[in-house]
């Protein structure tokens, strides 16, 4: 099923409600929300495939998703990202469960299994730990009340900027008691076994901040929302958009691929519609953008200086690489589980990234490796004896810089040698942690930050947005509501990353929209 149709001019003749830049998890969820409260929502994908983190690609034979590789919180039918998944894809989404242990922590001397359910955790994490149950039991109990504290905080974003401003103090002041530390301040003053702190933060690489500079907010985030067991969509991360899709559509909706945005126009402070590349201009009421603030503020407006927005208080997420393994042999025969290996070669996550980013020949802070297809129950039918791997690893984008100013596939021969070079050291770790798949490998390809860039439009190859440091959470200007009226803002940038926040953005976003709880108009449907 093709998604999107290429860019006509025809559609200057069309009225629309709204204009939607971009079609990732954030803004798919939004214009779905709009389109049934009514509105006609045009989306604009400046990719030639939709779903941008959740879209796939193919080689021959082999398919692979592009930032989705396990979702939590969908297991339980009257869960929240469950009922909201539901709601914007009317049911049609189906999800697989991977194994009880979802993510495994393998260190040079040792391995430890991230297994799901509460006290599953504390008991597998105990038996690792036998004199530290007492931490992590009082762990769990910090990331459970941060989470709880999450909700009144975010709530705040989609009120009314007055209201909002005079309900911020007591709607955010339980939150920032855990967002205004550092993850590992919070974890050091629970324990001293710094194997443990080790392990219990295996799971940066999720966010994209080490224990020293990420705030314990997102640390908690992650952490909770794969605490009771993790899915991965049937069909493979595509399936997120080829389900929403008809409900944008069934609205009289479209969406666009191939159409790249160039301006946000705004007239006496208000926005009125967007400039494409080629110069034709697209008028709407209303405009969200949902291409992250670096780009919204930095190069989508021409006015750079807005009141309240401060861009010098934000900084870039990490960028990365990552090699899609195709594999003769299918998954079962082959031994492949759904678990997630994590690979470190020592406990201290942030002398480890230290020394990679003063020599980036130097061991590689982490290697974590997926298995998609063997995930995905339906894989076999699709793609027959074939199954496939990544493997990602951290990738500043100065790695990459001499090449910033080259296009894809025209980047030369010390480029693809470069990344001979890096594929090779990944498939090391590979080879060393899934020793099976060797004689069996039958493609590698490497993407880098620029392969980011071009495809996903961060200009630097970020993967999460902005940096999920402890200053991040006190910027009260990440929120779908701008200084113009009428243009608003969702995606990662004004929630935390992931599925799930980019989800929960497109949530907030609507209800600032609409000026009401969506999430209760959603309830009102399912009952």
């Amino acid at each position: 099923m093709k998604l999107g149709d290429s860019y006509s001019s025809d559609i200057l003749d069309e009225k629309f409600d709204v204009i939607m830049i971009g079609s990732g998890m954030s803004g798919l969820t939004a214009a779905a929300l709009l389109s049934k409260a009514g509105k006609r929502v045009l989306v604009l994908e400046r990719h030639f495939k939709v779903g941008g983190w959740t879209h796939t690609f193919k080689r021959g034979k082999y398919e692979w998703d592009v930032g989705i590789h396990y979702i939590g919180g969908v297991g339980k039918k009257d869960g929240i990202l469950r009922i909201l998944f539901d709601d914007i894809t009317e049911s049609r989404l189906e999800w697989s469960r991977m194994p009880e242990t979802y993510d495994r922590m393998v260190f040079p001397d040792a391995s430890y299994d991230f297994v799901s359910g509460r006290e599953n955790f504390i008991n597998r994490l105990s038996e690792y730990f036998p004199k530290e149950r007492s931490a992590i039991e009082k762990y769990l109990k910090l990331v459970r009340d941060c989470n709880r504290a999450s909700r009144r905080f975010f709530s705040n974003r989609a009120l009314p900027k007055s209201l909002g401003t005079l309900a911020y103090r007591p709607m955010s002041r339980h939150y920032l008691k855990y967002a205004d530390r550092t993850t590992l301040d919070v974890l050091s003053s629970l324990t001293s076994d710094r194997k443990l702190i080790g392990v219990l933060t295996g799971q940066y690489g999720d966010y994209g901040l080490t224990p020293k500079q990420s705030s314990f907010a997102i640390h908690a985030a992650v952490v909770n929302h794969y605490l009771y067991g993790a899915y991965y969509p049937v069909g493979g991360s595509r399936s997120i958009a080829m389900t929403i899709a008809p409900v944008i559509e069934g609205a009289g909706g479209k969406i666009l691929v191939n159409t790249q945005v160039e301006r946000i126009l705004t007239h006496r402070n208000r926005a009125v519609g967007v400039r494409l590349t080629n110069g034709d201009e697209l008028t709407a009421p209303t405009v969200v953008s949902s291409a992250g603030v670096l780009n919204t503020f930095g190069d989508l407006l021409e006015n750079k200086t807005l009141p309240g927005i401060d861009m010098e208080k934000v900084e870039r997420s990490c960028s990365h690489v990552c090699l899609y393994i195709g594999i003769n042999g299918t998954a079962e025969k082959l031994g492949l589980g759904g678990t997630n290996l994590w690979i470190y070669p020592d406990y201290d996550h942030d002398a480890n990234v230290k020394k990679y980013l003063a020599d980036f020949r130097s061991h590689l802070p982490v290697v974590y490796v997926s298995f998609p297809s063997a995930k995905d129950p339906g894989w076999e039918d699709k793609h027959g004896d074939t199954a496939t791997m990544e493997a990602i690893s951290l990738a500043p984008y100065d790695m990459f810089k001499k090449w910033e100013d080259t296009a894809w596939k025209k980047r030369g021969e010390d480029y693809e040698n470069f990344k001979q070079e890096l594929s090779s050291r990944i498939m090391r770790f590979v080879y060393a942690h899934v020793p099976q798949v060797e004689g069996h490998v039958d493609h590698l390809e490497l993407s880098t930050p620029l392969t980011t860039r071009d495809f996903l439009g961060y200009s630097r190859g970020e993967i999460y947005g902005i940096d999920h440091s402890p200053s991040r959470f006190r910027q009260k200007w990440l929120r779908p509501h701008t200084p113009i009226k009428d243009l608003y803002l969702t995606g990662q940038d004004i929630v935390t990353d992931g599925i799930a926040g980019a989800l929960m953005s497109g949530v907030l976003t609507t209800s600032a929209i609409l000026g009401r709880n969506v999430v209760k108009d959603i309830v009102k449907r399912r009952s």
